[in-house]
């Protein structure tokens, strides 16, 4: 492939050639040896959300969410998903391929975007899952799906989430490299966190006093426009304002961290 096709060395065009290169070849490795391969990118989703639907609805009595609930935990968990195997992801980011790492002249945030960008496509491929149930939904439940405008909003919960993802990837990365103890500590919040986050309950079923707090956590203004196009009564404009400062106020603070350690970065690999 010549250098115009894939454009000047420290252009644009090179970086995101060698952006989806990467990304490419990380989703095949990931499948390459997997006999179910796809299947693996909403098995997990599926069976969680699974199995919160029964305990939820056949085991004890429910009073969080909104019917129907398989729909309500599913457009929730599937970004759950993407955000979790970033966020580990990006504990070993730059460890995993240190050598690459080193002698690269692609800027070294590429290590994080196509962590970013892979799990994206896994994400958007386990939407067909999330349609599934929709319409699963639409002929065997008693509440249907009320489907409105607020699916328009979808595509900006993943373009936030987007942001979120590289602010922290550019945060969590170097930073691990320089406290190893931090991966283990990553995981740790990630636990805490899925509970923290609107996911098997919304923002409206938490105490009054509790929804201001829950509306800092950026993933809830997030999971909120992923959610209103199904459940109308699920809005909050307080998490969406606030989702979305954070989320660009996360992306401003990761470029600034990630410029002033990048070298140190280097040294220490």
């Amino acid at each position: 492939m010549t250098t115009a096709t894939v454009g000047a060395p420290g252009s644009p065009q090179r970086y995101l050639h060698s952006l989806w290169l990467l990304s490419a070849r990380d989703l095949r490795v990931r499948y390459a040896t997997s006999a179910l391969g796809y299947l693996w990118s909403i098995l997990d989703p599926l069976i969680m959300s699974l199995i919160y639907w029964f305990v939820f609805t056949q085991v004890f009595q429910r009073t969080v969410g909104h019917e129907p609930y398989i729909v309500f935990l599913i457009t929730a968990l599937l970004p759950w998903v993407w955000f979790n195997a970033c966020v580990s992801d990006f504990t070993r980011a730059f460890n995993k391929d240190a050598r690459l790492v080193r002698s690269t002249a692609i800027p070294r945030s590429i290590w994080v975007n196509r962590i970013v960008l892979s799990k994206g496509i896994e994400f958007l491929c386990s939407l067909p899952v999330l349609a599934g149930f929709v319409i699963v939904a639409a002929f065997t439940s008693t509440v249907p799906v009320q489907l409105n405008w607020g699916l328009l909003l979808f595509p900006v919960a993943v373009l936030l989430q987007t942001i979120l993802l590289v602010g922290l990837g550019l945060l969590v990365a170097p930073l691990c490299v320089l406290y190893s103890d931090l991966e283990r500590t990553t995981k740790l919040i990630l636990r805490v966190l899925f509970y923290a986050s609107p996911i098997i309950y919304s923002v409206s079923d938490l105490p009054s006093w509790a929804e201001p707090i829950a509306a800092f956590n950026p993933l809830s203004g997030i999971f909120t426009l992923y959610r209103v196009g199904f459940f109308p009564e699920a809005w909050d404009t307080l998490s969406v304002v606030i989702g979305a400062i954070m989320s660009i106020g996360f992306l401003v603070a990761g470029i600034l961290v990630f410029r002033r350690l990048e070298r140190p970065v280097l040294k220490e690999l």
